[in-house]
């Protein structure tokens, strides 16, 4: 292949990757390529040097893809320097982007879980009896004394003796829960599903019974607090769940194992975006929800506050700067 038909060829290719690193730091600039392309052109561009080389073409052209190798070098060795950026864009555009991207999964995983959850609470309000078929009478006897309204700290069980102690165990149930409704995704989706669902009742049947008994306002200003961190990172969870399950069942064009890497980089996203969010949760739960100083109404207006903050965050966080 001659040099002209060689630039004509790959010309458009090499004008996309000057672009990125001309746009460099600049993540709103439209044309810029998507950043998933980027790994790809810089390889092509590494090859089409050493042909260049080996066919002894134009010092000027040698020189341009040298210019392009060495830049593309030093701005993947910057982004891989910045940590702090790298977290920071990770919680400012891709976690939230990634959420909105498979807005589908997420609806259906909301839909299961919240529902379920509504569901229940709400019907034991009328069959109190349905409580009993959820709940064994010791688990009522415990969730009774942990939110009677004269405790001094709520959600604290028999055990626990200090906030700390409880803000460990927040973490490792809440993560044990995400991590199932995560991991069983594997089984077709089924296990997210049931996971989904079995967690929705449970928590709804926790919160229909204390409702049912008189302790609303001490079951729901605990809550208020931390619900919305932890309770969408479960469904999030669920989000991921799918997204493996679907990668089984309906692989499209790719072979089930390339379907499943595909989506295993969209869930590694999504579950460092759960714990993250548990880890605020647990804080939140362990160190206000449960403080029985704080008037309810004071945990109310924070609660609602937090929830606007989480609802906001997924819509709004990086829009302009994700890249698809």
């Amino acid at each position: 292949m001659n040099q002209e038909t060689f630039e004509k060829k790959h010309q458009q290719e090499w004008e996309r990757f000057e672009q990125w690193q001309a746009d460099a730091g600049k993540r709103q600039a439209p044309d810029t390529p998507a950043v998933a392309d980027i790994p790809y052109l810089f390889r092509q561009v590494c090859h089409h040097l050493a042909l260049a080389k080996q066919r002894m073409y134009s010092p000027y052209l040698v020189a341009r893809l040298n210019r392009l190798v060495l830049g593309g070098h030093a701005e993947f060795y910057r982004n891989r320097a910045g940590l702090f950026s790298r977290i920071l864009h990770f919680i400012l555009v891709d976690f939230p982007a990634t959420v909105r991207q498979e807005y589908r999964l997420m609806t259906l995983s909301v839909m299961l879980f919240f529902g379920s959850l509504i569901t229940i609470a709400v019907l034991i309000q009328y069959w109190p009896d349905l409580a009993y078929s959820i709940l064994s009478e010791k688990q009522m006897a415990d969730f009774e004394y942990m939110y009677r309204p004269d405790a001094s700290h709520f959600g604290r069980n028999r055990e626990a003796t200090s906030n700390f102690q409880m803000f460990g165990f927040y973490i490792f149930n809440n993560i044990t829960i995400s991590f199932r409704v995560f991991a069983s995704g594997m089984l077709l989706g089924l296990g997210t599903i049931f996971y989904l669902l079995f967690n929705g009742i449970y928590m709804g049947a926790i919160v229909g019974y204390l409702l049912r008994i008189g302790y609303g306002v001490t079951i729901m200003s605990f809550t208020a607090g931390h619900g919305s961190f932890e309770l969408t990172a479960i469904a999030i969870a669920g989000c991921a769940g799918f997204k493996l399950g679907f990668a089984i069942v309906k692989p499209g064009r790719y072979s089930r194992t390339e379907a499943l890497k595909k989506a295993a980089r969209t869930c590694v996203t999504l579950i460092w975006g759960v714990i993250g969010m548990l880890l605020i949760a647990a804080f939140i739960e362990a160190y206000w929800s449960s403080m029985h100083a704080i008037r309810p109404q004071v945990k109310y207006i924070v609660g609602g506050a937090l929830w606007l903050l989480v609802i906001g965050y997924f819509l709004f966080a990086g829009r302009g700067y994700e890249t698809r």
